[in-house]
């Protein structure tokens, strides 16, 4: 086998399976620190092997006896775990990939109830699913939460600690305890898909494997809960991961909705979203995920950009304040005042949410801003406002958009 074959198909593992492999090893290891070491170990020797021997037929299988392998050789070397060797012999028996026919086998799901564990303050539990399970960068958790590197490593490195020292165990709670994890669990699979379908940072808009990650993990929730939010939160992310082929062009420039390929959009998604959405309004089980999937709906379901039917876009985001407040909420909810009132009307609505606080940092806010000053021809104010989004923007692709704007603004 030629090496680069071996390193495409290496690079292929890591980004598809890691995550997988990781939480597979926290359940055989027993802890985060010496399942991450072994994950490393167990990359490192693919990398050594892997063009030699060749790709294994089962990369994730190879992968987790690997990095067990060495682990447990390893501690066998140390005195310190000498009295552990009973419990090393029995993770020394032979590994087979486990067969997964429920929801309630696969390790991830495992993982996600582990890290959203009651015990953990709120901050803790999804910067740690984010980095343990979605693979995200403590840069990438801070871009999103507007906090520092230091501050996510640190709220990381507590939970792991607390999770360590009080035990708390690698499963799946049962029904009297499902209810209490479920908000947290929902919204660390909704920040891992956002992170997704519009990253914070790096060349990509998107990142496909993110989006198909979290939708995998939501269907395992909404299967082993049946809650109406989860499985509202699963329709929201199949509308959106629906239209996210259009959402950029060949050369991965931004894509506004307006513009997209509508003959792109993934109708059979659509179609199964859109009957989870009338199954939880016909049962009153409609809470934030809901709504903001039935919002997406709008979208997906109009003929054309003109067609869509804003007024009623305007009413479930006043439902959705009202259930779940919000600065984003609200500044989603005055573009679509300005949609369908006029940009005069739109500038003053979010100048309104703007006054409130909490976005000054946002840079979609002022990008908001910008639009309707430009539709308004205040062409000055527009390139101040877009000069401070572009101050803001993490995002490449969103560079690019902002630039082409504010370039467009300096020619009149």
């Amino acid at each position: 086998m030629a090496v680069t074959e071996a390193e495409r198909a290496l690079e292929a593992a890591y980004r598809t399976e890691k995550r997988r492999v990781l939480a597979t090893l926290i359940r055989l290891l027993g802890g985060f620190d010496a399942a991450e070491e072994a994950l490393h170990e167990a990359f490192a020797a693919a990398a050594q092997r892997w063009p030699r021997e060749g790709v294994p037929q089962n990369p994730y299988a190879w992968l987790v006896s690997a990095g067990r392998f060495r682990t447990i050789d390893r501690w066998r070397r140390e005195t310190r775990h000498a009295a552990a060797l009973p419990d090393l012999l029995a993770l020394a028996e032979p590994f087979d990939e486990p067969a997964m026919p429920e929801a309630i086998a696969d390790d991830e799901l495992r993982l996600i109830f582990t890290c959203c564990h009651p015990a953990l303050p709120p901050d803790q539990r999804i910067a740690l699913t984010l980095r343990e399970v979605g693979g995200l960068t403590t840069e990438e958790i801070a871009r999103a939460y507007f906090a520092t590197p230091p501050t996510i490593a640190q709220r990381i490195v507590r939970a792991k600690a607390r999770i360590r020292d009080e035990a708390i165990p690698y499963e799946v709670p049962g029904r009297a305890d499902l209810v209490e994890r479920l908000e947290s669990v929902l919204r660390v699979i909704y920040l891992v898909f956002s992170e997704g379908y519009a990253a914070t940072g790096g060349p990509a808009l998107t990142r496909a494997d993110l989006c198909a990650e979290a939708i995998r993990l939501a269907r395992l929730v909404a299967e082993l809960t049946g809650e109406a939010e989860a499985r509202g939160l699963l329709a929201l992310m199949l509308i959106n991961e629906a239209r996210r082929p259009s959402r950029t062009d060949a050369a991965g420039d931004l894509v506004l909705l307006e513009a997209q390929d509508r003959t792109l959009w993934n109708r059979a998604m659509i179609a199964e979203a859109g009957e989870m959405i009338g199954s939880a309004f016909a049962r009153r089980g409609v809470g934030p995920y809901t709504l903001q999937a039935a919002i997406a709906a709008m979208h997906a379901e109009a003929p054309d950009f003109a067609g869509t039917d804003w007024q009623a876009i305007v009413s479930l985001y006043d439902v959705l304040l009202r259930v779940d407040p919000s600065p984003v909420a609200a500044l989603n909810r005055a573009a679509a005042i300005g949609m369908r009132d006029g940009p005069q009307a739109g500038l003053a609505a979010v100048d309104a949410v703007a006054a409130g606080g909490g976005l000054e940092a946002y840079h979609l806010s002022h990008a908001a801003r910008a639009d309707f000053l430009r539709r308004l021809g205040r062409t000055v104010e527009a390139r101040t406002a877009y000069r401070k989004a572009l101050a803001l923007v993490r995002q490449d692709a969103e560079r690019r958009f902002l630039e082409r704007r504010l370039s467009a603004l300096e020619d009149q």
